[in-house]
């Protein structure tokens, strides 16, 4: 299966009230794995950057004032995504960006039927925790090291590695059922030619240490400073 985990910087925060998006990122997933497909664009708005968005995303007039057009760039953006689900942080967020400037521009809009919202998955899977993308790259284990700002394209990439642990970690798909791995079950008459399984039965190991080991355990121990267990019996223990 084919899916697009994308993210988008904008304006501000409402189309409505004349915010507009300056650059989206998307990556390609399939079957939960990145393909190392992107696709990846700054827009000019023709509209002054407010500070409180350029603080978040960095990206300034000047930078922006040379790139291109959001029509310009339509045809690719929709080449890519084709008729995939979109997967989204706050997903209705970026939906509604990227709709806007579909309509602004005589496309058909983009269903949001195709919408998975990484943001409703992290709410039921771990409820009363912080779910912004920064929280939930801490938890899975997500390297954000290099996210100093936010970036629609770097954004996208930590989010694909979010939902994919969401969804069912690396190991999604694991079945250990025979029907569900074609070509890997035996015939009756392949199961009665197969060779035996030696099994070997290793002796039990005593279970008292030897003197040699008790030795060197007491060596070892001389060299612990302020050892734990000599606080709890001088009477400084316990929390």
């Amino acid at each position: 299966m084919r899916e697009i985990v994308f993210d988008t910087e904008t304006t501000g925060l409402s189309p409505l009230a004349g915010d507009r998006m300056v650059e989206i990122g998307c990556v390609e997933l399939v079957n939960r794995c990145e393909t190392g497909r992107t696709f990846h664009a700054y827009f000019n708005p023709d509209r002054p950057m407010p500070s409180g968005a350029e603080a978040v995303h960095g990206l300034t007039d000047r930078f922006l004032s040379d790139k291109p057009r959001f029509h310009e760039k339509v045809g690719e953006l929709l080449d890519f995504i084709g008729d995939s689900p979109l997967v989204a942080h706050n997903a209705s967020f970026d939906f509604a960006f990227v709709n806007h400037e579909l309509n602004n521009c005589g496309r058909a809009l983009i269903c949001t039927s195709r919408m998975v919202d990484t943001l409703a998955l992290a709410r039921q899977r771990h409820p009363g925790s912080k779910h912004n993308l920064d929280a939930l790259c801490t938890r899975f284990g997500v390297d954000r090291s290099l996210r100093i700002k936010h970036g629609a394209l770097i954004d996208a990439q930590l989010l694909a590695q979010v939902y994919v642990e969401l969804t069912g970690g690396r190991q999604i798909g694991l079945s250990l059922a025979a029907e569900d791995r074609p070509g890997l079950a035996l015939s009756d008459a392949e199961a009665a030619r197969a060779e035996p399984v030696a099994i070997v039965v290793r002796p039990p190991r005593p279970h008292c240490a030897s003197e040699e080991e008790l030795m060197r355990h007491a060596a070892f121990l001389t060299g612990l400073t302020d050892p734990i267990w000599h606080r709890l019996t001088q009477g400084g223990g316990g929390a």
